[in-house]
């Protein structure tokens, strides 16, 4: 299944990148809350094996008229709750051992790991815009539909 959802996803980013009309919001704080609510919604596609939350957003976005970057950008910032909740999570169903000190890691490597992570999600953001402001998607669309028939050739065999 997430073989032909790569495939379609590839597809469907060079069908935005394509039809999508530009000059909408040109900064995340321009976008109405109507485009905001329907971008996160869209985020939604993402539960579907094989489409990633970031792309489902940014190609949402880009659909209702949201500028390249600015789509790009919203959707680092949606990214936050999303990877929030899940530490959480994560931090809730380990937590005694966490207390304890029996955990595999301690809070002193969870922090560093928060440290490490965070300079280095922010040095790939940079560069990430830097090549989708460049480049648009459709290099990500075409490596999606090789990565999702390769796939799909390999399970043939």
């Amino acid at each position: 299944m997430s073989h032909w959802a790569l495939i379609l996803g590839g597809i469907a980013i060079l069908v935005i990148e394509r039809t999508a009309k530009p000059g909408g919001p040109s900064g995340v704080a321009q976008l109405s809350v109507r485009t905001s609510l329907g971008i996160g919604i869209v985020q939604c596609v993402s539960m579907i094996p094989g489409v990633s939350r970031s792309g489902a957003t940014i190609m949402g976005a880009l659909a209702m008229g949201v500028e390249r970057r600015t789509a790009a950008e919203f959707s680092f910032f949606l990214a936050v709750p999303t990877m929030l909740g899940a530490t959480t999570l994560e931090v809730l169903d380990n937590r005694e051992a966490l207390m304890s000190g029996n955990a595999a890691v301690g809070w002193d490597l969870i922090g560093i790991g928060f440290v490490v992570s965070f300079i280095v999600a922010l040095a790939v953001i940079k560069a990430f815009m830097a090549f989708v402001t460049k480049s648009g998607f459709a290099p990500f669309a075409w490596y999606r539909i090789a990565a999702g028939a390769l796939a799909l050739f390999l399970l043939a065999r």
